[in-house]
């Protein structure tokens, strides 16, 4: 398979799979990421938000904005 050559390739590449989002505030989700848009919009399917390592709560289906997120990572 080929490797992604746009920033949004990749995110398609990890769509339907577990993906890791940390944002400005420090905070880090993790859940199945099942759509994002040009701006880095984010939903996530069975997200949970943890906090030192340890789930903090389980959200269920979240919309992330774009501008909040500083990375997004495979699980």
């Amino acid at each position: 398979m080929a490797e992604p050559s746009r920033p949004l390739d990749a995110l398609n590449k990890a769509r339907d799979k577990r993906v890791i989002v940390e944002l400005k505030n420090n905070k880090t989700y993790i859940g199945k990421l099942k759509s994002f848009d040009i701006h880095i919009n984010v939903v996530l399917e069975d997200a949970e938000e943890h906090i030192d390592n340890e789930v903090k709560r389980k959200l269920g289906v979240v919309f992330i904005r774009g501008d909040t997120i500083t990375v997004i990572s495979p699980e």
